[in-house]
């Protein structure tokens, strides 16, 4: 286990056997996070979620830096062991995947700016973790995300609930320290 600078345990909280990893569903206009608490080798729960929504109206660089800054503060506040983050869809359109790519690139930056675990799973990997098969819809994702965390109701927006899917999924098929 790491600890900080000022000689504090990282990975979110005080006590050895817990964990936070905070998951993230990339994207430019919404990026979707989750923060879930890991506890012994079974249980999860949610600590925080919700989205970050940058304005198209705004230049691209100044989308990546505000992206870059929330999650800057989230893993200032949390502290997390990783950084649980969705690989760039392979799709049709070739400029939104390069734009993927920037948003990507400043979640990446900012967790190993902060030394941070970085994990990167594919879309399809996240969803057989949390729902059992790959070609999951977005509502069998929250639907499972709900269950898994014993949720009253699935995270919302869909890319909040992809964040916590994406936190999930390491929880799941990560590592962790001993």
């Amino acid at each position: 286990m790491r600890a900080s600078a000022d000689g504090e345990r990282a990975g979110g909280t005080d006590r050895p056997d817990e964990v936070l990893v905070l998951g993230i569903d990339p994207g430019t206009a919404t990026t979707g996070y989750g923060v879930v608490r890991r506890s012994g080798v079974a249980r999860v729960a949610l600590v925080e979620c919700g989205v970050i929504r940058t304005s198209a109206a705004e230049p691209l660089p100044v989308r990546i830096r505000e992206i870059y800054d929330s999650i800057v503060g989230l893993i200032e506040r949390h502290r997390p062991f990783a950084v649980s983050v969705e690989e760039v869809f392979h799709g049709k359109n070739a400029q939104s995947a390069l734009k993927l790519g920037h948003a990507r690139g400043a979640i990446l930056l900012a967790a190993a700016h902060h030394d941070v675990m970085i994990a990167e799973y594919a879309p399809r990997q996240i969803k057989k973790a949390v729902v059992g098969t790959g070609n999951a819809t977005k509502d069998q994702v929250g639907f499972m995300v709900m269950q898994q965390l014993r949720l009253r109701q699935a995270p919302a927006p869909a890319d909040a609930a992809d964040g916590v899917a994406a936190a999930l999924c390491h929880c799941m098929i990560g590592s962790f320290p001993r």
